[in-house]
């Protein structure tokens, strides 16, 4: 039985929407998290995206080893670019 799309707050669908979009999330990642297999985040993603969108989506997509936690490169067990910036609450000091 599919998922009822309409139970996710907007919150939800929008950070569901950025980790499809992100290169090394993988789809196991998005099935811990909401509970969405591969093909309920395409059907997800069809439905929550302009036709055009979806389908730069899809080709991106397609054949992306990294977005498949069994066909990753075995040295890659973090989600988050090692170049990307840490996002943590603290003040800046000068």
């Amino acid at each position: 039985m599919a998922p009822d799309f309409n139970s996710f707050t907007v919150l939800q669908k929008d950070r569901i929407i950025q980790m499809a979009w992100e290169d090394r999330t993988p789809f196991d990642a998005l099935r811990l998290q909401f509970g969405l297999t591969p093909g309920e985040v395409v059907d997800f993603m069809r439905a929550n995206s302009l036709p055009s969108s979806f389908r730069m989506w899809r080709k991106r997509m397609h054949g992306r080893s990294t977005k498949h936690a069994k066909r990753r490169d075995p040295e890659i067990s973090r989600f988050k670019c090692s170049r990307q910036r840490d996002t943590g609450n603290r003040i800046a000091k000068r």
